[in-house]
């Protein structure tokens, strides 16, 4: 017989690896520890993958322009992207899940839900099963971890940067909705930039604010994200941890060292990001159904393009030959194109562990 636990009684942990990237690149070179480190490329139109500790005392963070990092902290040290290092330390990561719980949804290389509730180990006490994690990791990758406990995603989440670097918080059913309310909402996850920009339009600017709207205010204000703001602003979410999660796109992009004009220069440049999208889909055994094109402009606006079929595609020449034709239907462009990308979504093949990876750039 199944029994249902309650979700006030769920223990979910969130585990999240600190400064991941930049950590695996210090532990690797002693040379680096210590120091400001991006990792990412250091040309004229490079973006920062990752930043170190000692980089972020600087202002730099991920998906800062290069330059504007190089501004900011002089003596940061770029290094480029070794991304089969960065998979096979996460392998070792998810073994380590794996000895507790078999309830593990990885939401990308470095962080993942663990549903601990009920654990291969026995043990009552949430916390002591992340220090026990965390600790292990320490002592099989020499790297640090952070983690937050809690009886929901959200708040296991929201948790887990409370006492970054190296350390972890608990946020109790009790204390839950206090916290939420205390917030700001541009600091909710799964509240972006915009969304935060729209919510003050309407005055909403912390988790109280929020708890004060209506459910249907929501609803018609932000669709089909309304109801889960609505339960998020009383520490509420009711999202079960999922194993089987698999990634929605594999996507590719560049950002380009001259602004492209012309509809032929930039069609080809559609041709290397549509051939490491399928060297991807090939070496997974997926495909998809939807392509899309992504266009920033020189002034940072963007545009996108899909375009659906009704069965997989089933070449890169097929995945290309749509991408150029969605890039075709915003020319005349408004304005110069500095990034280009391309994504396969709609995907079929993929297997549980097939999960989010960083997007593919070719500027790093």
């Amino acid at each position: 017989m199944n029994v249902t636990v309650p979700i006030s009684t769920r223990k979910i942990i969130h585990v999240d690896m600190d400064a991941f990237y930049a950590s695996v690149e210090q532990r690797d070179n002693p040379d680096l520890r210590g120091r400001p480190l991006a990792v990412g490329g250091s040309a004229a139109r490079g973006v920062v993958a990752a930043a170190s500790y000692e980089a972020r005392a600087f202002g730099v963070h991920s998906a800062m322009p290069s330059v504007t990092a190089k501004r900011k902290c002089p003596d940061l040290i770029f290094v480029p992207p070794r991304f089969e290092v960065y998979k096979s330390v996460s392998r070792q990561i998810r073994e380590i899940f794996a000895e507790y719980t078999p309830l593990i949804e990885p939401l990308s290389l470095d962080e993942a839900y663990l549903d601990v509730t009920e654990n291969l180990k026995g043990m009552e006490i949430a916390t002591e099963i992340a220090l026990e994690i965390r600790a292990k990791i320490k002592q099989v990758t020499g790297l640090n971890a952070s983690a937050g406990i809690s009886y929901n995603k959200f708040l296991a989440k929201m948790a887990s940067d409370l006492n970054k670097p190296n350390g972890q918080a608990v946020i109790t059913p009790k204390n839950g909705p206090g916290f939420v309310e205390s917030l700001p909402v541009k600091k909710f996850h799964g509240v972006g930039p915009a969304t935060a920009e729209r919510m003050k339009k309407y005055g909403i600017e912390t988790g109280a604010d929020l708890k004060s709207k209506s459910l249907q205010f929501l609803a018609e204000s932000f669709g089909k994200s309304g109801p889960y703001f609505y339960g998020i602003a009383r520490g509420i979410d009711e999202r079960q941890v999922r194993p089987d999660r698999i990634r929605k796109s594999v996507g590719a992009e560049d950002t380009f060292v001259e602004d492209i004009d012309a509809l032929d220069l930039a069609t080809a440049e559609l041709r290397p990001l549509a051939e490491k999208v399928w060297r991807h889909c090939e070496a997974h055994r997926i495909s998809g159904k939807t392509v899309t094109v992504k266009i920033k402009y020189s002034d940072f606006t963007q545009a996108t393009r899909s375009r659906t079929a009704s069965l997989p595609y089933a070449s890169v020449a097929e995945v290309l030959a749509a991408a150029s034709g969605l890039l075709a239907t915003v020319y005349p462009f408004r304005r110069s194109v500095r990034l280009l990308g391309v994504s396969l979504s709609s995907l079929v093949g993929a297997g549980p562990d097939d999960v989010e990876q960083p997007q593919l750039g070719l500027d790093l």
